[in-house]
């Protein structure tokens, strides 16, 4: 480990303008009260490369507790890696204290120390979580926590103290290479992660950078590592990719490197031009917008990615299976990737609907009626992304939007037709001189 490089303000185009204003509100109370704190990861990457960050996240010298002294709005979430999570609104900025990697002899004295009282043991290691517990919370300097992340361009910090970039790990030049490369070995780093192999590829991507041929290298021997990362974390790594916007780049690079093939078979034997299609028509829509449009839900996504693979791929999320004499349905999935079944059904209810909506014969009525079923919206997005029907489109636009101002105006003026109000159906009571139904006891 050598002296960072330091850019000054000068020498750098970030601005605080383009910070999030509650970021800069943390910052600043934070070093009001003789903490370090800097803006880190993927925010700074963003910012130098005249990009709009997604998340503002902060490293900071001061530990958790003492964040949540100083922020009446913050919660400590996490058991294993403890984070402060400062809430405005909606909106959350996570701030992590800076921590250190331990070294090889630290995690040996670690596995044999008893595990403490009152500390949960785990079923497979013993001490194990306490090992795990301490080792992702000790905390460390700048220079230690940027070496223990992932990859180079990833590690740079923004001072707001002297508002200067801090690099530590080479990120400057690779910054300016447009490479990813890995901080440390990369065959190491994907053992310990191999989820990380699914980031490098999807950041080199989505940012069109080259990717360091020592992690290729390191793919190629450790890509069926992948398949033991836990399945519902993966499947949201793959929601990530296909929000991105440039999801047709990540899943060409993907399949090049044979990284599906641990995760779902059919998906690696299915990339072809309509899957192409897809992704690419998924990417010029999600590119539209500044974030990520409420429609653009699961179920879309899913469909994007599995309607071009054709009917074969029906298997995966099949049909009841026989066990014994209890029938079960088998849990959706792909591959290992696990599916939720809503994400599924309501897939189902948007490809339904395709029919009805490119039926310009319809009534009046059955088009309000339309309007107002629950996955009418996505069902709409669906016809954009995919549907090449732009007439349909605009008369389905224009439908809703005078609808929408007819139900407004009416609301303001007041109805005048108030609602019909039922009758309701008198019972029938039972003749007392009538034949007696089975039950009826006598009145004595």
């Amino acid at each position: 480990m050598g002296p960072p490089v330091i850019l000054p303000r000068a020498e750098h185009a970030i601005s605080r303008k383009q910070i999030d204003p509650d970021a800069l509100r943390v910052l600043y109370r934070l070093q009001q009260h003789n903490y370090l704190a800097y803006l880190v990861g993927g925010s700074v990457r963003d910012l130098l490369l005249g990009r709009r960050p997604k998340d503002f996240d902060i490293g900071t010298s001061a530990h958790p507790y003492q964040v949540k002294r100083l922020f009446r709005n913050c919660w400590i979430i996490g058991r294993r890696f403890r984070l402060a999570h400062i809430r405005y609104g909606t909106k959350t900025i996570e701030v992590a204290t800076f921590r250190r990697q331990l070294s090889a002899d630290e995690l040996a004295a670690l596995d044999s120390r008893p595990p403490s009282p009152g500390i949960p043991v785990d079923g497979h290691h013993r001490g194990g979580h306490e090992r795990l517990l301490h080792r992702d919370n000790t905390f460390g300097t700048p220079e230690e926590d940027a070496f223990r992340r992932d990859f180079t361009v990833n590690a740079l910090f923004y001072d707001i103290a002297s508002l200067s970039i801090i690099d530590y790990t080479g990120g400057l030049r690779d910054l300016k290479a447009r490479v990813v490369r890995c901080i440390g070995d990369p065959t190491e780093r994907f053992q310990d992660d191999p989820v990380r192999m699914l980031r490098a590829v999807a950041m080199a991507a989505r940012l069109g950078f080259s990717i360091d041929p020592p992690i290729d290298a390191a793919i190629a021997a450790q890509r069926g590592e992948i398949g033991r990362s836990a399945p519902s974390r993966l499947i949201e790594e793959f929601y990530k990719l296909l929000r991105a916007g440039a999801s047709e780049r990540t899943f060409r690079m993907l399949a090049e490197r044979r990284l599906l093939d641990p995760i779902a078979h059919q998906l690696q034997e299915g990339c072809g031009d309509a899957l192409w299609r897809s992704l690419s028509a998924l990417d010029a829509h999600r590119k539209r917008f500044e974030g990520t449009p409420d429609t653009l839900t699961n179920a879309v996504l899913l469909g994007s990615l599995l309607v071009p693979l054709g009917p074969g791929t029906s298997g995966p999320l099949g049909p009841p299976v026989q066990h014994g004499e209890l029938r079960k349905e088998r849990a959706p999935s792909l591959g290992i990737l696990p599916l939720a079944r809503r994400d599924v059904e309501r897939l189902g209810q948007i490809l339904g609907l395709q029919r009805r909506l490119v039926d310009m014969n319809l009534s009046p009525r059955a088009r309000r009626a339309l309007v107002h079923r629950g996955p009418f919206r996505e069902a709409l997005t669906w016809l954009e992304i995919h549907g090449q029907a732009p007439q349909v489109l605009e008369h389905w636009r224009g439908f809703v939007e005078a609808a929408g101002t007819f139900e407004a105006e009416t609301e303001e003026a007041g109805s005048p037709l108030p609602p019909r109000r039922r009758r309701r159906r008198r019972r029938r009571r039972p003749s007392d001189h009538g034949p007696r139904r089975h039950g009826d006891t006598e009145k004595h």
